[in-house]
């Protein structure tokens, strides 16, 4: 099983599904409890849903339709919440004269989705400028969040490379991701915040304007993310082939163009393949030369999806490791292992727990500590 399922969902999942062809699998038989495990895992439940209630729940048996629609409701309740809680922490940094920039979430469910319900997420994502970090950091103190890992000190000498922090409230399932940039130090990334901060959009989430990105810039923040993640999850396809599928009129070749000159065209590239691949939704008329010409874009079309396909369980990241799929050369790779070679993580605190005065230490002694763990892998 799996691969039927995995099949199921994508044909649900497309931004114009294949509903006849859903029935006709239906009707053939599915395991229904990996069905709504894949979806879960995937990030597509609102999609299987939407889809099933088309086609007025058949072949669908009682327990799995139940189990669905309780999720349905607290799914729509949690994303009320979220959306709730996002235009609190906007009006409080509006109000203390700070910029902000949601973006996943709900803001991305409402603009790419029209409703704050219709995309699965568990967080909420926000762009501050690196200027700002700090100031960011002590509002979000004082609306009851903490960092999930240290004091600022111990975040921005072990956590500070990758570019973002995690905040928690204590006695609440709220987390913030505070980024003041797209990707860790050691890889590009498509999008880059200055381009962000110069053409923000806004989406109304009830009363209230929030600040977005959308356009073109969505277009390279959703193909750099999804790279990122090695495409693991089948939502972030959704994602991008639904703004494929809604935007031909975007000039995708400068879009391309963007991306290659930060040095990660092919992250455009593969987002398309992806889309096609999985969701079979057709690749923009300018990009099919540049993707035929790509023997690395096919390559990786080819080993992600399989690896998708395969069902539960999903594969797990390869920490940092995946994120190198953004490098379109190798000489960037070999830099980002070097800057990774160089840069002070939490594994280098773990393995040796210095006071903050020997923390310099960790520069000298992260090569060694590497090379070891390097040779104890070989042995």
């Amino acid at each position: 099983m799996g691969n039927f399922e995995v099949e199921l969902l994508c044909r649900i999942a497309q931004p114009r599904p294949d509903l006849e062809r859903v029935r006709e699998m239906l009707r053939a038989g599915v395991d229904f409890p990996e069905l709504i495990e894949l979806a879960a895992q995937h990030g597509v439940r609102p999609q299987l849903i939407g889809g099933l209630q088309s086609l007025s729940w058949e072949a669908v048996p009682t327990a799995a339709r139940e189990s669905l629609e309780d999720y349905h409701r607290f799914h729509c309740a949690r994303a009320l919440s979220l959306a709730e809680e996002l235009c609190r922490v906007a009006a409080a940094f509006a109000a203390k004269g700070l910029r902000l920039a949601a973006f996943k979430g709900p803001a991305l469910a409402v603009a790419l989705y029209g409703d704050v319900s219709r995309r699965e997420y568990a967080d909420l994502d926000i762009l501050v400028p690196e200027p700002e970090v700090d100031q960011s950091e002590r509002l979000l103190d004082s609306l009851g969040y903490h960092g999930d890992a240290g004091d600022s000190a111990f975040r921005r000498a072990f956590l500070g490379y990758l570019r973002q922090c995690a905040f928690v409230r204590p006695g609440s399932d709220v987390a913030i991701d505070l980024h003041w940039d797209f990707s860790g130090i050691h890889v590009p990334f498509p999008l880059t915040p200055a381009e962000v901060w110069r053409d923000l959009a806004q989406v109304s989430i009830g009363d209230h304007a929030i600040a977005t990105v959308s356009g073109a810039n969505l277009a390279l923040l959703l193909a750099g993310h999804g790279t990122k993640e090695a495409w693991r999850c089948l939502g972030w396809v959704c994602d991008f082939a639904l703004l494929l599928d809604r935007h031909p009129e975007f000039d995708w070749l400068e879009i391309h163009r963007r991306a290659k000159a930060q040095g990660c065209g092919d992250a455009v590239l593969l987002g398309c393949a992806m889309a096609v691949e999985l969701l079979e939704v057709p690749v923009p008329p300018v990009l099919r030369d540049p993707l035929a010409a790509s023997a690395r874009v096919r390559a990786l079309t080819s080993s992600l999806s399989h690896e998708l396909r395969q069902g539960l369980p999903l594969p797990a990241p390869e920490k940092h490791f995946s994120d190198f799929h953004l490098c379109d050369s190798r000489l960037d790779k070999l830099k980002g292992v070097m800057r990774l070679v160089l840069t002070r993580t939490t594994g280098d605190y773990e393995a040796m727990k210095l006071p903050q005065a020997l923390w310099p230490v960790y520069y000298v002694t992260r090569p060694f500590r590497l090379a070891a763990k390097a040779l104890a892998a070989l042995r």
